[in-house]
């Protein structure tokens, strides 16, 4: 949800747009009902980097920590980009996979649903 001022006169500078990230687009990213994570974390990327090293050094490094991240099956994880189903490509950019700066990457795992049905 946007902030919206007070006053309409009001215009102050946005501090999160891209041109402030030094080449990097600023990607969230979500496992879909852990609550052991409690929102989408952010991570400023390089929009060339392929998906295959997002799931290996972003995922697999921020995520690792909860119990069932072991038992996950990435053949079967459902992932969506902003809101709508996505397939990724293991070996394109973040780009070719159609990542823009402020994207929300979610993940949803169905052998891993929350650690023992408690939502965290």
């Amino acid at each position: 949800m946007a902030t919206q001022a007070l006053r309409a006169d009001y215009h102050g500078d946005r501090k999160d747009t891209e041109d402030k990230f030094h080449g990097a687009i600023l990607v969230y990213i979500n496992w879909d009902k852990h609550l052991f994570f409690y929102s989408a974390k952010a991570f400023p990327l390089d929009p060339n980097m392929p998906f295959a090293a997002v799931l290996e050094h972003v995922i697999g490094t921020h995520f690792c920590q909860h119990p069932e991240y072991k038992n996950i099956n990435w053949d079967t994880v459902e992932w969506t980009l902003n809101n709508e189903p996505f397939t990724p490509v293991m070996e394109k950019s973040l780009t070719e996979n159609g990542f823009d700066h402020k994207c929300l990457l979610r993940f949803k795992t169905a052998e891993a649903s929350s650690f023992e049905a408690a939502g965290i």
